[in-house]
């Protein structure tokens, strides 16, 4: 066995799991990154993962690693960048556990990520939303428990992870409703309930009869709802609800759509953005500041306060004493 496998054994075992606690979702990010290399470097190389050394992975093979992602995969640039931060992070725990193999570490680490496209984000408006949670079937078992998400999700803004980890103990119904949940970092935060979404989750727990542990959406097996379950749901509503709002059709409503509606809803009632971004479990407000790059009511409020650009500025004229007077009885 080569010195590589012993060093990624003890990345997962030791130092992800152990050491960092890494949460279920980043280890298996980082399992499917180095899956997806040992794999292309076998057609590479013709050797099997065991027999693969660090003098295997240099730059010029991660480069063409990073490269048959996006050419071979059709992965996005996104996409490419979280592979190689999974690399990185490996080649730094492996930096003082390999030294002979420093400089090959160093011109690894030394790769930057791809710039990408800054995109304006998508959300849904009001009418929209109402026709999406129009769209579940609430006749059915399955209808009731869709549109209920979809209202939590749309009103909290929730990441699927959050959503699918949610438990019937997460919910707190009565005095100062709210939901607590472990976001990214496993920062826990605790999210208001409007009363709809009060309502709304009382009738499913008395009709889901869950406690504890129990997943607050489960499937009709009571295991949890997986990322793509629920994404799948979101898919078939949409197209359900594109029958009657038209406009739905234009978007590719996503469980990370509704988080951003979330968002621009509170943006657009005024909530100040560093509000937001703990309302969202933002690390800062800079990853918050997308959703005014996306609010063209926004946008044209601050153009309504701007004066044409063909017209002659006026000179002030002091108010009136006795107009003014008046005006204030």
């Amino acid at each position: 066995m080569t010195s590589l496998a012993p060093i990624l054994e003890g990345f997962f075992t030791d130092y992800l799991m152990t050491q960092r606690q890494a949460s279920p979702h980043t280890i298996a990010s980082y399992r499917d990154t180095f899956t997806l290399l040992l794999a292309h470097l076998r057609t590479q190389t013709g050797k099997l993962p065991a027999q693969l050394d660090f003098a295997d992975l240099d730059a010029p093979a991660i480069t063409g690693f990073l490269t048959h992602l996006q050419t071979g995969r059709d992965n996005a640039t996104s996409t490419r960048n979280a592979r190689l931060t999974a690399i990185h992070s490996l080649f730094r725990y492996a930096a003082l556990r390999v030294p002979e193999h420093a400089t090959l570490i160093t011109r690894v680490l030394a790769m930057p990520s791809k710039r990408t496209d800054t995109t304006i984000v998508c959300f849904l408006s009001r009418t929209e939303l109402h026709a999406l949670l129009a769209a579940p079937d609430r006749a059915t078992w399955h209808g009731r428990r869709d549109y209920t998400l979809i209202l939590v999700a749309a009103q909290t803004g929730l990441r699927v992870s959050e959503l699918t980890a949610l438990t019937v103990n997460d919910l707190h119904l009565g005095t100062g409703p709210h939901i607590r949940c472990t976001g990214k970092g496993r920062k826990e935060r605790c999210t208001p309930l409007t009363a709809p979404s009060v309502q709304a989750l009382a009738i499913w727990l008395a009709e889901r009869r869950g406690a504890g542990t129990d997943p607050a959406f489960p499937t009709t097996k009571g295991t949890a709802l997986s990322r793509d379950a629920i994404a799948r749901a979101l898919t078939k509503h949409a197209a359900t609800a594109a029958e009657h709002c038209t406009s739905i059709r234009a978007k590719t409503v996503t469980p990370h759509t509704l988080r951003h509606s979330a968002a621009m809803q509170l943006l657009q009632a005024g909530v100040d953005i560093t509000v937001i971004a703990l309302w969202l479990g933002h690390e800062s407000t800079q990853t918050t500041r997308i959703y005014i790059h996306a609010d063209m009511a926004l946008k044209e409020q601050a153009l309504a306060r701007t004066t044409p650009l063909d017209t002659t500025p006026g000179r002030y004229t002091a108010p009136d004493t006795l107009l003014t007077f008046l005006k204030q009885l």
